[in-house]
């Protein structure tokens, strides 16, 4: 079953029930920046470390009503992972419960789409934590920055191979990398590219 059946699928057998406003009609601009960080890229097996949303509207973010969240884990595939998201242990023990970190995604970011970088692994990861607690995957239209560049690119410049990496294309599109490897860092700079890419004149 094809991922866009399976969506179909659901919203008919749950689109009324208690989660209805995720499946509702999408407020008209809005949408909403997301990133992960997991301990590697195994969504079978693999553990969510930390998750970021961020509202946008139109063209600009709205930082203000952002949510960065650390989540408890002990993934047994911790160590080198949290090193890498510029994680200390004690940030993770500290951190919320992952249940409690989704009920607060699915409050931000309602029926609105979301963007990311290669956004089809993180709606995996929160798939795979959702479905056993609601019945169903993430319904929300979804944009990928990466495929969004990459059919820009090859319609700007057709003769060349676009290089399709979180920071070429942040190159590309003259935006800076403030908090790489964070959740709320790659949502915020994920957001600004498809704000550039939406307005058709990236840098």
């Amino acid at each position: 079953m094809t991922g866009a059946l399976r969506r179909w699928l659901e919203r008919r057998r749950h689109g009324h029930g208690p989660h209805a406003a995720l499946f509702a009609p999408p407020p008209p601009g809005e949408w909403v920046a997301i990133d992960l960080e997991t301990t590697g890229l195994d969504p079978r097996r693999d553990a969510i470390l930390a998750l970021a949303a961020v509202p946008g509207q139109g063209n600009r973010l709205k930082l203000s009503e952002r949510l960065d969240v650390v989540v408890r884990s002990d993934s047994p595939r911790i160590t080198e992972a949290i090193r890498h998201h510029r994680l200390r242990p004690d940030d993770v023990a500290a951190g919320v419960a992952l249940d409690e970190a989704l009920d607060r995604l699915l409050a931000l970011i309602g029926s609105r789409p979301l963007v990311g970088y290669c956004i089809g692994f993180d709606l995996a990861m929160l798939d795979r934590a959702l479905r056993p607690r609601l019945g169903f995957g993430l319904p929300n239209p979804r944009i990928d920055v990466q495929r969004s560049f990459a059919a820009w690119r090859r319609r700007s410049h057709p003769e060349l191979e676009p290089d399709l990496r979180f920071e070429a294309i942040a190159r590309a599109l003259d935006l800076p990398m403030p908090d790489r490897h964070t959740a709320l860092g790659d949502a915020v700079v994920a957001g600004l590219m498809h704000i550039r890419l939406q307005q058709g004149r990236p840098a």
